[in-house]
């Protein structure tokens, strides 16, 4: 199986809280070289809104020598405004392929970042209509069936990127999310081991190989606190945004063996299952700074396998070395990353709690 990573060049999942503040392009081919080199990646997820920030960080990562899944994220868009976005996007991504292999994704779990789909007004909202049967109700009776609605945005999706994009195209779709793959070259499931999804999990893993085409795992990971792993896909939702400086809802370890202990034993259940490809979520969450203030210390609550620092220079976790090593034993990919130079110059000191 092949290994691979999330990368983010800056979205809002709210409209004052952008997902990547500072974007420098020196920055990103450093961490493009410490992605291909340091991590033996060979390929990378670029997300994000801005067109010429995607393009940047693709070209950045094709000089590397990696695969590039060219990930368009128009967070909190309606459908048309998507559609657009589209277009321009796989025109960008055609023009890409010049300089090595792209993989155009058209959306990630839409029924959570896309509004139209399921009730809502923004991404939290809409993750609340899940988790209460009354809004699940309410929302068959308003929009009808969630399932049905993605799967008409698809239809009108995959002929617009067609038309430009010459490369394969595929769907990051969520767990909950029933797709027709019939469209797309490459089926692709964005995967998380909460406590609820655990007994089953293996079996979850094995649907996606019943449309018969090369399965990836666009998402997979595990926040740095105690206990995170069980919270999976939702273990950032200790952080409340609405405070000033956004801080933890709740007391919490930093469990830095853990996060390592999940990406690693991921890794293995999807390699033994036969994923070609699995992309860790994520390098760095760069909106969730480290603080030795333990209330404000949002490092806790982020999936990046990086600590970022105040100063803008980053540390890797413990789970850096150990996704570098994968599989077990692979250490000619360790090479002393606390030593590289990163973007903005050496990462910092390590992480104390």
């Amino acid at each position: 199986m092949r290994k691979a990573i999330n990368y983010d060049v800056g979205m809002r999942a709210t409209p004052d809280w952008p997902s990547r503040p500072v974007f420098d392009p020196a920055a990103v081919r450093e961490e493009m070289r410490v992605i291909r080199h340091d991590l033996g990646c060979t390929a990378v997820r670029i997300f994000g809104e801005d067109l010429g920030r995607l393009t940047t960080a693709a070209e950045s990562a094709l000089d590397e020598g990696l695969e590039v899944w060219f990930s368009p994220d128009l967070h909190n868009s309606r459908p048309r405004a998507w559609l657009a976005a589209l277009a321009d996007a796989a025109d960008a991504a055609e023009r890409l392929r010049s300089r090595g292999p792209v993989v155009f994704v058209v959306g990630r779990e839409l029924t959570f970042f896309m509004r139209g789909l399921v009730l809502g007004r923004d991404a939290p909202a809409r993750m609340r209509t899940f988790t209460s049967v009354p809004r699940l109700l309410a929302n068959l009776l308003v929009r009808g069936s969630f399932n049905r609605r993605l799967g008409a945005f698809l239809s009108r999706a995959v002929p617009v990127v067609r038309t430009r994009f010459r490369g394969p195209v595929t769907y990051a779709a969520g767990s909950w999310e029933q797709v027709d793959w019939a469209p797309f070259d490459i089926v692709s499931a964005d995967l998380y081991r909460d406590a609820a999804a655990a007994a089953g999990f293996r079996d979850t893993i094995r649907a996606c190989f019943s449309p018969g085409k090369p399965v990836a795992i666009t998402e997979f990971g595990c926040c740095t606190y105690r206990g995170a792993a069980a919270r999976g896909g939702m273990g950032w939702a200790v952080v409340d945004r609405t405070a000033t400086p956004p801080r933890l809802k709740e007391r919490l370890v930093r469990d830095e063996e853990g996060q390592a202990a999940e990406v690693t034993g991921l890794m293995d259940v999807f390699a033994a299952e036969g994923a070609d490809v699995a992309f860790l979520f994520t390098f760095a969450s760069y909106s969730y700074p480290h603080s030795p203030d333990p209330a404000l210390d949002l490092d806790l609550a982020a999936y990046g396998i990086v600590s970022c620092l105040p100063d803008g220079s980053w540390r890797p976790k413990k789970a850096f070395h150990a996704f570098a090593a994968w599989p077990a034993g692979n250490l000619s990919q360790v090479a002393d990353a606390s030593e590289r130079a990163t973007g903005t110059g050496a990462p910092g000191p390590p992480v104390t709690t």
